[in-house]
């Protein structure tokens, strides 16, 4: 399977998901969203698949939603601007947590907002000398969404996750590997090849093993769940908000290079 911008291949067992809107820095649209979630869904039903590798096209894995498609939405129906919250994320997050096989997270570059949620819905991450992130959803006067108010607290506890979606403070692989945030940290020339043999070594091993690993590990499922549905809440309540429209116009102003969408 291929689209414009994600991408899908199979090989001996190694499902490779990539996002392919680097001109973006892969950016969320919908159509983003929509061909995700469809990748995902068809990794999860496929039981030749023993691993999945989720990677990004660019120089940057992927900077959460696209700005200039919500300014649109915000303008045309303010009302339902967050509507995508519940329509679009929260689904694409629970069909990441449930895949049963492992999935590994190849991250270079900006890793922010729901880009951040979507790498954290993985297994293991393996992060580029130059990535960096953050949450960035109180820049623009949001709480955050794609699980993170669950994954990251899961990641690095609950003082350093409040502190990090409070101030939105950056920061970078160096940092996140001190946190366990991410398994491994390696040259950018390399993350490509490392996150591909780590991926191929899982796919070619005992898979039944690694999916009761999965289950014994990972947070229980119910607390992502309700985190979702209690983000999808806080969205529709601020996404309306006169101050909400001012942060993201004045995030816009700035047009910070390394964090934005377009």
């Amino acid at each position: 399977m291929s689209t414009d911008n994600v991408g899908l291949s199979l090989d001996r067992g190694l499902a490779t998901i990539t996002l392919r809107r680097g001109g973006a820095s892969n950016a969320l649209d919908r159509a983003v969203k929509e061909q995700l979630l469809t990748a995902v869904e068809k990794v999860s039903a496929d039981d030749s698949v023993r691993a999945v590798l989720l990677e990004a096209e660019g120089k940057n894995f992927c900077v959460g939603q696209d700005l200039a498609e919500h300014v649109a939405g915000l303008e045309a129906d303010a009302a339902h601007a967050m509507d995508t919250v519940g329509e679009h994320y929260n689904p694409l997050l629970r069909a990441l947590a449930g895949v049963r096989v492992p999935v590994v997270v190849a991250i270079n570059g900006a890793c922010v907002g729901a880009g951040l949620g979507i790498a954290l819905a993985g297994d293991i991450r393996v992060a580029g000398t130059g990535a960096k992130f953050a949450t960035a959803f109180t820049g623009i006067a949001l709480a955050g969404d794609s699980g993170l108010s669950h994954t990251l607290v899961q990641a690095v506890g609950p003082s350093r996750a409040t502190g990090l979606m409070m101030l939105g403070d950056r920061f970078t692989a160096a940092e996140a590997l001190d946190w366990g945030l991410v398994h491994r940290v390696v040259p950018d020339a390399e993350l490509g090849d490392a996150a591909t043999t780590l991926a191929r070594q899982l796919a070619d091993g005992p898979t039944a093993a690694y999916v009761q690993v999965k289950m014994l590990v990972s947070a229980e499922a119910a607390g992502l769940l309700d985190a979702l549905e209690r983000e999808r809440a806080a969205a529709e309540l601020l996404g309306g908000s006169r101050d909400h429209r001012s942060a993201v116009d004045a995030f816009l102003a700035k047009r910070i290079p390394e964090f934005e969408g377009r």
